[in-house]
């Protein structure tokens, strides 16, 4: 049986090592269902606590670098026999204890408990519409290709009407200035009524860009 190594640290004098799997299940009551439905979350990290003792010889170098690791927090490479069969690439020390027994043949006992940490997924795929693909679309019924194709498609088309209307309002706010000089606002003047009603208009250009904002924004503008 070779040594537990976590890092370049051989533990030699291990005494007991312990390797815990707990699966995470959500319990779902169903009307009319006998029993209890369990939906598999996934699984929980592999768990392993080793305690031993630290050899005389080398006893406080060991406890020193173990001490370190615990506190620095970092993650560590581990690996012994019971562990072959799983597939962990790295842990981490959740828990680290040291017990020193007082006299001439003092010892040092540990116990350390390390849990697995596993490589982060990769990045969901960003997009206007947060990337439905990632979210089972195909598991309902939809082609999420081809419903992000039509979203992309509405979206162009809320471009272009937004486009638009930020060019009327920008025409409206034109005119309307023309409706200020006195020499058009007098009564004898052909294009009041024109300007008369393009200033009713133009109160309504600060709603209508409000709504071009919130429009803007809801597309990712």
């Amino acid at each position: 049986m070779a040594a537990p190594m976590i890092d370049d640290i051989e533990l030699k004098a291990v005494q007991t090592i312990r390797q815990e799997t707990e699966q995470d299940y959500l319990r779902q009551r169903i009307p009319g269902l006998d029993g209890t439905l369990h939906q598999h979350m996934g699984r929980r990290s592999h768990r392993v606590t080793l305690a031993g003792f630290l050899l005389a010889d080398s006893a406080a170098d060991d406890l020193a670098k173990l001490q370190k690791k615990a506190a620095a927090g970092d993650e560590v490479t581990f690996t012994a026999d019971i562990t072959t069969a799983l597939d962990i690439q790295h842990m981490v020390i959740e828990a680290f204890a040291a017990e020193q027994t007082i006299g001439p043949a003092g010892q040092t006992a540990y116990a350390i408990v390390l849990a697995e940490s596993p490589p982060l997924p990769p990045p969901a795929e960003v997009s206007s519409f947060g990337g439905l693909g990632d979210f089972g679309m195909g598991d309902l019924g939809f082609d999420a290709g081809a419903l992000g194709g039509v979203l992309s498609d509405v979206a162009s088309q809320a471009g272009a009407v937004m486009g638009a209307v930020d060019s009327a309002i920008s025409a409206v706010e034109q005119v309307s200035a023309l409706a200020n000089l006195a020499d058009l606002g007098s009564l004898g003047n052909p294009l009041k009524p024109v300007t008369d009603a393009l200033g009713s208009v133009a109160g309504m250009a600060p709603a209508a860009a409000k709504i071009g904002d919130a429009v803007r924004k809801l597309l990712g503008g």
